[in-house]
């Protein structure tokens, strides 16, 4: 509906890898965007500080090579995301490598700050801003975002509780920029389905967990293969935040994942997990709802190359119907 034509030419699937909390590196990203997908990443995920400048260095360099060699079948842009609240002490230090770097997508996520689109926006880069409701999204848009990433319910990490089905209508009664949708996408088909709700764009994160690249322990990737919806907690104890974590992490962190106290959104903390000893994403593991489609830990490229044979047979059954 409303990409540029640059950004609809350089993806090989309407798809952008959602950043996750320690797992997406610049092994990953780089993966991602050479198999036609929009890779991401937060800039939390590079500590120290420091560090966000050398994976900015790295991945801007090494898909720069890649387009040079095969200038046919370029890689797609990449996307740092920012934690725009009061917690991250960071945002003004790695929003200016963001603008340093000319990262040409900025997912902006817990907070929507005028400044920060203005900054991205010096540049030429574009803003989405993640949302959970309708609400959220009309105060994005106000504020400069350029477009929304609608997290519904299913969602992995920090998830809304909303329908999909509900949450688009909403939003594309008024918005006619770009939209993409989250919430237990994990096959071409789910791909197709959010496009044909009025998406522009699927958002994954869960299935790339269990890829070769994902900077995840070995015992999470196979989780992610092995286990399903049903083994799904949404808690906010962890940082404060509702989200849904798999339920085995949280039973071997000593916790009973159906007896968890609230949390208290002022102790919201991404780095210490909040109010547990457990830490939030390294031993309390966020997953989606959409996690049974996956079946095997592959490389990105081979799981990419799926969702493109899922998300082509869907669209043909639909054209024979």
């Amino acid at each position: 509906m409303a990409l540029t034509e640059s950004l609809r030419k350089a993806l090989s699937l309407p798809l952008v890898a959602a950043p996750m909390f320690i797992i997406s590196n610049p092994d990953l990203v780089i993966a991602q965007c050479k198999a036609g997908i929009v890779g991401s990443f937060p800039a939390l995920n590079a500590r120290p500080a420091a560090e966000l400048e050398v994976w900015l260095q790295r991945i801007s360099s090494e898909l720069a090579a890649y387009n040079e060699a095969n200038p046919e079948r370029p890689a797609a842009p990449f996307a740092v995301n920012q934690i725009v609240h009061g917690s991250n002490d960071r945002l003004k230090h790695d929003l200016e490598m963001c603008v340093k770097y000319k990262v040409p997508i900025v997912i902006t996520s817990l907070g929507a700050k005028e400044y920060v689109n203005e900054a991205v926006h010096s540049y030429g880069g574009i803003v989405l801003h993640d949302i959970i409701s309708d609400r959220f999204a009309r105060k994005a848009v106000e504020k400069g975002a350029d477009g929304l990433i609608a997290v519904a319910a299913g969602a992995g990490g920090h998830a809304g509780t909303t329908s999909p089905f509900a949450l688009v209508q909403e939003i594309r009664e008024w918005f006619d920029g770009p939209l993409l949708l989250s919430g237990s996408i994990a096959t071409g088909d789910g791909i197709l389905a959010a496009q044909a709700m009025g998406a522009d764009l699927a958002y994954m994160g869960s299935a790339f967990i269990a890829t070769t690249e994902a900077n995840a322990e070995q015992a999470y990737k196979q989780a992610i293969v092995d286990y399903a919806s049903a083994d799904i907690v949404n808690s906010n104890l962890f940082t404060g935040v509702h989200g849904n974590y798999l339920r085995p992490s949280i039973v071997a962190a000593g916790m009973d994942p159906d007896k968890l106290p609230d949390g208290d959104i002022s102790s919201m903390n991404f780095g210490s997990g909040g109010d547990t000893s457990a830490k939030a994403w390294k031993d309390i593991w966020g997953c989606g709802q959409g996690i049974g489609a996956v079946k095997a830990v592959l490389p990105t490229a081979e799981m990419v190359a799926r969702l493109q044979r899922e998300y082509q047979a869907a669209r043909a059954r639909l054209l024979a119907a």
